[in-house]
This record gives C-alpha cells, structure tokens and sequence, in this order.
C-alpha cells in the first residue's frame, strides 16, 4: 500500500494523470484557436454556473491579468457574457452561452470517443481496474480543488 512518505509513488501518480491529460488535449483540438486554459476556462464557467472573475481567477489558479485576456477571448468569440450578478448589481459575473455550451459538449464527446477507442486496445484486466480506481480519483480531485 502507498503511504505519504512514498515519493516515488506519489511522483509517478501525478505523471501519469498529466501525460493523460496532455495527450488527450493534444489529440482533440477544440477549434478556434483556443488554448487549453481557455478550454479550461470555458469549462469551469459552464460546469460551475456565472462567476465573478476573482473567484474564477482563483479557481483556475491564474492572475487577474492573464483571466482578463482569456475572458476578453472567450467573449469575442462568444462563447461566454458577461451578465450583472444577480446577488449584488454592481458586480460583474460571467456566465457561459449557448454557443459556449455547444462546444463543450463536443469536445467532452470527442474526448470521451477517444478514451473509449484507446479503452478497447487495452486488456480488460486493465480496463476494470482503471474503472475501480475512478472514486479514488474523483475523491483525490476533490481534495485539490481550490480552497479559498
């Protein structure tokens, strides 16, 4: 059983899930020209509902600055707005379009297909034990999201 003092461990566990990760952003391209932060971006506004931009600044772990690009980007290509909140007038959320909801759905989809295409080249022994392990790493990306 790894433990916490397990470096080596701990170190391949992380690799693994970023090659992952960068390899399925490489192979499905949203279009448009948008970085993967603005994917990432995209996806946070449309699965977390509106937000104001600082708690969306720190929720993706970038400056203020860099999110006013991302946004200006993400909003010239409409794909989000920008909306008066709700709770509070004065301030400025943003939310994300039905345009926006589009093209994260296909790209959701198409990453879907191709974990599924590579899935099926792996043995079923391996398959299942990646499917055992989803609650774990869904608990562990609990545990590393964002605190305040």
């Amino acid at each position: 059983m790894t433990t916490i003092a397990d470096v080596d461990s701990i170190a391949q566990l992380r690799s693994s899930l970023l090659r992952i990760s960068r390899r399925i952003d490489r192979q499905v391209s949203p279009g448009g020209g948008l970085t993967n932060t603005e994917v990432a971006v995209l996806g946070t506004i449309a699965t977390r509902g509106p937000m104001g931009l600082g708690e969306l600044a720190s929720y993706e772990g970038i400056n203020r600055t860099m999110l006013s690009r991302v946004i200006g980007k993400l909003e010239a290509a409409e794909l989000i707005r920008r909306q008066s909140s709700i709770a509070d007038r004065r301030a400025i959320e943003v939310v994300v379009t039905r345009k926006g909801a589009r093209l994260r759905e296909r790209l959701m989809a198409a990453r879907s297909r191709l974990l599924a295409e590579r899935l099926a080249e792996l043995p079923p022994a391996t398959v299942t034990a990646l499917f055992e392990a989803a609650p774990a790493l869904d608990a562990l990306a609990e545990v590393l999201e964002p605190r305040p």
